[in-house]
């Protein structure tokens, strides 16, 4: 059957959305009906259903040991430790359930997942020496890093890809020796670079590509010794880096704020980051082809409305986190290797199967917690295959003739994610909160959780106006003092009042000759933010008014960004941006 593209109002935010013939498409081949939330709901209702960076202390509901995890105690989940959870003293099937048909399968589900007991934190290929992160895969030597793959001795780090030894990064990938990279990939031995690739022993540099020994400069490409933008000698400019003390404090925040205002102000922006991609729209997307309205993706095809994807994925729609996975639609946390799947959360190696949360592993399940290498399995009940699809028939209609409807009056029916009472964290301490935040008010009136952050005991041993300026005058045993965060608790960015300096975060900092960090994690983490741009796309025209160039005057060429509008920055097309640059 042709479809035609067709206008819709979604349920949510009640504004206009168009769902394209592209779209009919991929929803009748993986037989789903097509969907009642804008792409933009539909992304902050994933995002809800992912806490990657609020984790807490809590007891392991089997052995009572002292854990760590990202589910609130408040939210009332049982979680078991990573060895209590991995080992056969408990069996997922045994909190298996018969379907009722006087109850919407939402609250049947919801019901389920406050029993069946979920690991801590979602960890993937082992790892070692990484209880205090999440959302790893294949990783070690992690400490308060999230959404790793394939990286080892990563410090207080977010989306990390086959990386080592970096602390305060976000978005990069085959990095090494790097200190508050952002959107990096192939860098060595660099501190404060955004949206940087193939730099060596460089500071302090915005889009620049295969460069080393360079400062304080943006838009280079293959350049060697630039200091503020001038070329110099090699041996002026290691002169006039040696008088650059960056191991003081108050030097560093002075070079910080003359970074922001050079990338801000006077470096060019290309509209978008789209590299050796055909057919694509969004930011940061490389090696791709036909990917629509997507951001930070890697080597993927025939994908839309996604996020976070890397290494191969094809037919992906509305999805939050996957590698190597096929034809699969709403989906958080995906993982590895999932087939034919939708409406999950937390899992890896998903096939043919619909509204799963923490399965790994598993074939043709429906509703259903905490499974590993099942099949046929249906609110945690074993079925043989031909009661599944019978019962799983039966369901979906089920699903469609008593929809669960929520207190705001949104209808949730077979091709709807998680609603509300399904999602186990709350809107502030989830990922949604770091691309969409709202505040305590806004956040309740759209009938989300909210929690208020957890009161730290610890008391601090050092007040942050008596750290010493520079990282020569740290003892060796800095690492055992309580630091007090210079926001106090009074941010917005999930302060932790105090914090602690990783002993091997100390020597990284000697080794980069870098004083010790004011702040916390989580409130280095949000600075880090403000580099970066929304998952969402404006209609915009180039900001290029070069006589030099074709148009002679303005441009007006137009292009889909995700600059807000309201940005100060300079955007430029890819075709005036190609002549500034190169």
């Amino acid at each position: 059957m042709e479809h035609k593209p067709e206008n819709r109002i979604c349920q949510n935010c009640k504004k206009d959305f168009i769902i394209e013939t592209e779209d009919f498409n991929f929803y009748e081949k993986i037989k789903v009906p097509p969907p009642t939330f804008c792409p933009e709901c539909r992304m902050i209702r994933r995002l809800r259903a992912r806490n990657e960076r609020a984790l807490f202390k809590t007891n392991c509901g089997l052995c009572g040991k002292s854990t760590v995890t990202m589910y609130n105690p408040q939210n009332q989940f049982v979680v078991y430790c990573n060895s209590c959870y991995l080992s056969d003293k408990w069996d997922p099937l045994d909190y298996g359930r018969d379907y009722d048909f006087s109850k919407p399968f939402f609250i049947q589900f919801a019901n389920l997942m406050k029993v069946v007991p979920r690991k801590t934190v979602h960890s993937i290929g082992g790892g070692v020496n990484t209880e205090y992160s999440n959302y790893l895969v294949n990783a070690k030597e992690s400490y308060l890093s999230y959404s790793v793959t394939g990286s080892e001795r990563i410090y207080h780090s977010r989306v990390v890809d086959n990386s080592k030894e970096c602390v305060d990064c976000s978005n990069i990938k085959e990095c090494e020796s790097c200190y508050e990279n952002i959107f990096g990939t192939k860098n060595y031995g660099s501190v404060y670079l955004v949206d940087s690739r193939n730099c060596i022993d460089s500071k302090f540099l915005f889009d620049c590509a295969n460069c080393s020994d360079c400062f304080m400069s943006a838009n280079l490409r293959n350049k060697k010794y630039i200091f503020r933008g001038e070329q110099f000698t090699k041996e002026k400019y290691n002169e006039l880096l040696l008088n650059i003390k960056t191991d003081s404090f108050k030097i560093k925040e002075n070079l910080i704020q003359e970074f922001k205002k050079m990338i801000k102000s006077f470096a060019i922006h290309r509209f978008a980051r789209i590299f050796k991609s055909e057919n694509c729209t969004g930011n940061h997307i490389e090696n791709s082809k036909n990917v629509k309205n997507s951001f930070e993706i890697f080597k993927a095809e025939d994908s839309k409305y996604s996020a976070r994807l890397t290494d191969g994925p094809a037919d992906l729609y509305d999805v939050m986190g996957s590698g190597k996975s096929e034809l699969v639609y709403e989906a958080s946390g995906a993982a590895w290797g999932s087939q034919n799947s939708a409406f999950f959360s937390s899992g890896g190696v998903t096939v043919d199967s619909q509204y799963c949360d923490f399965c790994i592993n598993v074939s043709n399940c429906f509703g259903s917690i905490s499974l590993s290498h099942n099949k046929n399995v249906i609110l945690n009940k074993q079925y043989s295959k031909e009661e599944y699809e019978k019962l799983r028939k039966k369901i979906i209609e089920h699903m469609n003739s008593m929809p669960y409807i929520d207190n705001r009056g949104i209808k949730y029916v077979y091709g709807e994610f998680f609603p509300q009472i399904c999602i186990p964290h709350s809107y502030n301490q989830s990922t949604a909160q770091e691309y969409f935040p709202l505040t305590k008010e806004e956040i309740e009136n759209r009938g989300y959780l909210w929690r208020n952050s957890e009161e730290k005991k610890y008391q601090p041993t050092f007040s942050n106006n008596t750290i010493p300026d520079s990282i020569g005058e740290i003892s060796d045993n800095f690492s055992e003092e309580i630091i007090e965060c210079s926001h106090k608790n009074k941010c917005k960015h999930i302060c932790t009042g105090v914090f602690r300096v990783h002993p091997n975060e100390l020597i990284y900092l000697r080794k980069w000759n870098l004083p010790i960090p004011r702040l916390c994690p989580n409130c280095r983490y949000y600075e880090r933010l403000n580099f970066r741009t929304l998952l969402k796309l404006y209609k915009r025209i180039c900001m290029c008014n070069q006589t030099t160039h074709n148009h002679h005057d303005k441009c007006m060429t137009e292009f889909e960004t995700s600059y807000a509008p309201d940005r100060p920055e300079k955007v430029y097309c890819e075709s005036c941006y190609n002549k500034e640059i190169y």
